[in-house]
């Protein structure tokens, strides 16, 4: 594959390409989708191609082949350039890219239990096993679905400074959803593992503790009310921080977002948080479902500030807004697959922990919220967010009490950063999928927080 993509880059480069870079993948993929203890789908394909852009003119020209043929890649090498000619002449700033070394490397992966390794059979089986300990749990359960997938192969990639890496890939994911309904309240909880190290995720989180978990938060929620709405103090949990960091301030921090108009571009070595606000986006951590290498340029993956004590540090790059900010890129170059290019991607965004126990974050609360995990989260360019929340409590005096449904966190990043009030010592991320048009596997988490007040959506 090696001397192939190489005969692509010499192509190109024949084309006048300043520079090339050809990206190809073997995956097998298995996807499985239970609902009432029914496989209602069970595929099983290997997803192969190539894709190639070329740099011609200061411009990017890209193209992906289903095929490993060399007269077909190397036809599309010469489409590829022909494609950035044409884009080049109505391109009012050339792109160019800053340095990257040159890496010659094999990246292997070592599972425990390889999911190749497993039959289907018994894939199914584990899924059964969620499926059918949540239905159970309680006669109020009145529907869970399990989806599963499990991706790996190698992954190739050369350019034409020299690079050449192959790279394992291996991810193992799963996500559990189940509802409840009693006395016209309808309430539904959603639960999502992930892995890159092997299917001894599955030894880590038991199918019968997955299916208990999503079961019991739904029934849970059947006796819940609203929480009064308006600004109140919360502790959040490390699963809605998480998703706080990732939504409200992760985007934000791409820096092709942030050339795009959003806000941080013009907040660089500003404070915009409380001393005790600092977030990293990090590709290095074992086994984390964000966690690779090498990302889809050829650069080393690793551990990005983006603040530091409240100030805005830096930002997440690849090697073209890099150039356009005057420094290295971080490694956050990822394409979904080898039908697209690379665009920035968070990787593991998390809130780095301090020194406060959760027992002291509540007692600072007489009357709040303590927000544990979250339904789902959106936020735009401007700073704007809204966090929904799928399990919740009160807090009175100190104390976790009833639960609330139907809750939600809403407000302004930058505001919202200086109402950091407390972080705790403890840490855990969560896996997850982050659509930008591609989607991409990614973690974020961190510690149990405290906001003096965030405006908390619930009932008038």
């Amino acid at each position: 594959m090696r001397d192939l993509l190489t005969r692509i880059n010499n192509a190109a480069t024949a084309q006048g390409a300043q520079y090339v870079e050809a990206r190809a993948q073997r995956l097998t993929k298995t996807s499985l989708t239970l609902k009432e203890e029914r496989v209602e789908a069970a595929k099983q394909g290997i997803e192969s191609g190539v894709a190639i852009r070329a740099l011609v003119n200061g411009a990017w020209g890209f193209a992906s082949v289903g095929s490993t043929d060399p007269a077909i890649l190397e036809n599309a090498a010469v489409d590829a350039c022909r494609m950035a000619k044409l884009a080049s002449a109505s391109l009012k700033t050339p792109i160019k890219l800053a340095p990257a070394k040159t890496v010659e490397d094999h990246v292997v992966s070592k599972p425990k239990k390889n999911p190749s390794d497993i039959t289907v059979e018994d894939k199914i089986k584990t899924a059964l096993a969620i499926n059918k300990t949540s239905l159970a749990y309680d006669a109020r359960i009145k529907s869970c679905g399990v989806d599963y997938m499990d991706l790996m192969g190698s992954s190739f990639f050369v350019n034409s400074e020299g690079t050449s890496i192959e790279q394992d890939k291996l991810y193992v994911w799963s996500r559990i959803t189940a509802s409840a309904q009693a006395d016209g309240v309808f309430t539904f909880s959603r639960e999502e593992i992930g892995s890159t190290a092997g299917y001894e995720l599955f030894d880590q989180q038991p199918p019968e503790e997955l299916g208990r978990k999503v079961a019991e938060r739904a029934v849970m929620q059947l006796s819940a009310k609203s929480p009064k709405g308006g600004k109140s103090p919360v502790v959040l949990g490390p699963n809605v921080v998480g998703v706080f960091v990732h939504e409200a301030f992760g985007h934000l921090a791409e820096a092709d977002l942030a050339l795009s108009g959003g806000l941080l571009a013009s907040n660089m070595g500003k404070k915009i948080g409380s001393d005790l606000v600092t977030f990293y986006d990090d590709g290095t951590l074992p086994s984390a479902f964000g966690a690779f290498k090498y990302d889809d340029e050829g650069v080393p993956t690793q551990k990005t500030l983006l603040i530091k004590d409240g100030v805005v540090s830096g930002l997440m790059h690849n090697r073209d807004t890099a150039q356009k900010f005057n420094t290295q890129p971080t490694g956050n170059a990822r394409a979904e697959d080898f039908r697209v290019e690379p665009i920035i991607r968070m990787r593991c965004t998390y809130m780095a922990p301090r020194d406060q126990t959760v027992e002291e974050l509540l007692e600072g609360v007489k009357s709040g919220y303590y927000f544990k995990s979250f339904r789902g989260g959106q936020a735009s360019l401007d700073g704007t967010f809204q966090v929904g929340i799928q399990e919740g409590y009160e807090i009175i005096n100190g104390e976790i009490g009833s639960p609330v449904r139907n809750a939600s966190i809403s407000g302004n990043t930058l505001e919202t950063l200086h109402k950091v009030d407390g972080v705790g010592k403890d840490f855990s991320i969560d896996p997850g999928r982050c659509g930008k048009g591609q989607t991409a596997f990614i973690c974020d988490g961190g510690p149990h927080i405290r906001l003096s007040e965030v405006v908390v959506g619930g009932s008038a």
